[in-house]
């Protein structure tokens, strides 16, 4: 699948925020001031249903926006991962493996302090 990118201009370092939960993995390559560069998913790369939130998933999605950060010329990223589904890692030891020198890595999942009543459980 061929790559495109938004941004023409060359870039040294940007931030690469992981999503990751039980039912799909979505990689987002920002700049440092938030825009947007390269977005993609697991739907994007052709995985349907349950296949998406698969660690399999997940690399091929990772492998994606490295090879995008390549074009980009971004060498040092920022990963900041959100969610607690099994592409996190994965994820994260693709990146490292394509080349890009990962600086930080910071879990910014949302823990609630008491807010919203939580599911029932399910009765199987």
């Amino acid at each position: 699948m061929a790559v495109s990118v938004k941004a023409p201009t060359e870039l040294r370092k940007g931030r690469i925020y992981i999503s990751s939960s039980y039912n799909n993995t979505i990689i987002t390559l920002t700049d440092g001031q938030g825009n947007v560069l390269f977005s993609r998913g697991a739907g994007n790369l052709g995985f349907k249903g349950t296949k998406k939130g698969t660690s399999y998933a997940a690399s091929q999605v990772a492998k994606a926006v490295a090879e995008a950060c390549s074009k980009l010329k971004v060498k040092e990223v920022d990963v900041l991962v959100k969610g607690i589904g099994g592409g996190r890692e994965i994820a994260i030891k693709t990146l490292a493996s394509q080349g890009l020198e990962i600086i930080s890595i910071k879990d910014v999942t949302p823990i609630p302090h008491n807010g919203c009543r939580p599911k029932k459980p399910r009765r199987v």
